[in-house]
């Protein structure tokens, strides 16, 4: 027999809308309604209570009253919910339940606002609505927290308390401690959400190990989204724990449904920020992180994974769930920025590029397009060559200028005919290299800029050398190819951002040294 006090609800157009800023567009919201509805999946969250400029294509509301026209004729069982965070939203807004819109609003609060958090909560449930008390990060709670947490909430008597696994880090001996606490302490009239995330890959097993430990009185609530849907890493996905459900508990959940929308509307969002497992992600929660510590690392786009093992091991325990962008981006730099003393190796550059033109190879497809014009200029001018992080068979460079662990590897033993220069944050990865200070070289009064084109070019500038010709410094862009190699490719660059950031960069070099673009390049904008 179906075991009916365990219900599913979906959260992909709330928690899902991380990756497209939630917009959905008020058709596909509302074709994704209908097949919840028709999948009879027991709750549906429509969206965030949030105080904002309404657009009926985005999932964000200030009211039940813009709910309203995206919701289904016909209900079916389905319940409705929405999620609200207490400081991003004014509840004098929520109008009193009616029974014609939402039936429930979540609330979510952080363990240093609990007392706001729930005093939210006691005034939503004063309007009628079912509440949910959803506490961010459970991981980061003592057990003496979460009873203390546990006898505040029994005062309220909300609709469901959930166990919300904010960063992932969660695992099976987690999930039982932290349920036996709950079952044994809050009020048997509430029930028991369960709310995870995929960065140890767990979330799956971590459902059907809840659906085994659940006492068999008391309701629940697990949270899923349509193929994982969600701020990468993602959730669980619907379909797989509906039809586990199905196949363990007696439900009779539809799952065609819900495969027809991730046919008709999630696939192609997938390719807007793919979520899934990410080895980042997964670093995060080992350490039970903030997943915007992982973001900012993954941005900077140059660190490997083990690098970012490194940094992510480093952030102290009072920096952990409250994220601190200017804290962790003082740690990145001080694990780049081994300094050294480089004036030997550029006396000696600055002997051998004397009365010499420069070019400067960058890793872009115009390589490719436009080498005979290179090889021709290269025969003509016979100028000291130097390549940025990569190495072609088809140019023979002097110099391989290197700012980048993961590129450096992937050199393997190729070497310009006069070395390979490397950049300090890379000395314990180097061997026996030219070195140069990464810090004079990567960070100015204007900020930092590792690009390693940038770099080079301001080594030059050190050098004295005040002219550069340039070629495969093209600069991103959308569609088709942007590097000589596949390897090189990296999803995490913020294209339009970096081309923007670079052409700063290059017109103020402009103002002292004269460059000369040999082709293409979308930083090549001349005053």
């Amino acid at each position: 027999m179906f075991m009916a006090n365990i219900r599913l609800l979906d959260c992909t157009l709330r928690d899902g809308g991380y990756i497209n800023d939630w917009k959905f567009g008020y058709h596909t919201i509302r074709s994704i309604l209908r097949k919840l509805v028709d999948s009879q999946v027991d709750y549906a969250e429509v969206g965030f209570l949030r105080d904002c400029v309404y657009d009926r294509d985005r999932t964000l509301f200030n009211s039940c009253g813009e709910i309203a026209p995206i919701l289904p004729e016909k209900r079916g069982n389905t319940m409705f919910v929405a999620m609200a965070l207490h400081n991003k939203y004014s509840v004098d807004k929520l109008e009193p339940y009616d029974g014609k819109t939402i039936d429930a609003v979540r609330v979510t609060f952080h363990d240093y606002d609990i007392d706001e958090g729930l005093a939210f909560v006691r005034r939503v449930k004063g309007k009628g609505y079912k509440v949910f008390c959803n506490p961010i990060n459970i991981m980061g709670y003592s057990d003496e927290s979460i009873l203390e947490l546990l006898k505040k909430v029994n005062e309220i008597q909300p609709y469901a308390f959930s166990i919300v696994d904010t960063f992932g880090s969660m695992m099976r001996e987690d999930l039982q401690r932290i349920y036996s606490l709950i079952e044994h302490n809050l009020d048997p009239s509430v029930t028991i959400g369960l709310h995870l995330h995929e960065n140890l890959a767990l979330s799956y097993s971590l459902a059907q190990d809840f659906i085994g430990m659940k006492a068999g009185g008391r309701g629940s609530v697990i949270d899923a989204s349509m193929l994982g849907m969600g701020r990468v890493p993602g959730n669980l996905c619907l379909e797989l724990i509906m039809d586990y459900m199905n196949k363990t508990q007696g439900a009779v959940y539809d799952v065609n449904p819900v495969l027809d929308g991730i046919d008709d509307h999630i696939a192609q969002l997938k390719q807007i920020e793919p979520w899934g497992y990410s080895t980042a992600y997964a670093l995060s929660a080992k350490y039970n992180l903030h997943r915007n510590y992982a973001e900012f690392l993954l941005n900077k786009g140059r660190l490997r994974a083990k690098q970012i093992n490194q940094i992510l091991a480093g952030i102290e325990e009072h920096k952990k769930t409250a994220y601190d962008e200017a804290y962790v981006e003082e740690l990145y730099q001080k694990f780049q920025n081994h300094e050294v003393d480089d004036g030997q190796v550029l006396n000696g550059l600055r002997r051998e590029l004397q009365d010499h033109k420069i070019l400067i190879l960058a890793p872009g497809y115009s390589l490719v397009e436009k080498r005979e014009e290179i090889q021709r200029f290269i025969e003509e001018q016979q100028p000291v060559v130097f390549s940025t992080n990569f190495a072609l068979e088809e140019y023979c460079p002097d110099y391989i200028f290197c700012s980048n662990a993961a590129r450096y590897e992937a050199l393997e033993n190729k070497r310009g005919k006069r070395g390979v220069l490397v950049t300090s944050n890379l000395l314990d990865v180097c061997d026996e290299e030219l070195v140069v200070d990464y810090s004079s070289l990567c960070f100015d009064e204007k900020g930092n800029c590792d690009n390693s084109v940038i770099m080079l070019l301001k080594l030059l500038m050190r050098l004295a050398v005040y002219e550069a010709y340039i070629a495969g410094f093209d600069g991103y862009r959308a569609d088709g190819d942007n590097y000589v190699t596949s390897y090189m490719a990296n999803q995490h660059t913020k294209g339009q951002e970096v081309n923007r950031r670079n052409r700063r960069y290059v017109a103020d070099i402009r103002k002292q040294m004269k460059l000369v673009f040999l082709t293409d390049s979308v930083y090549d904008e001349r005053e």
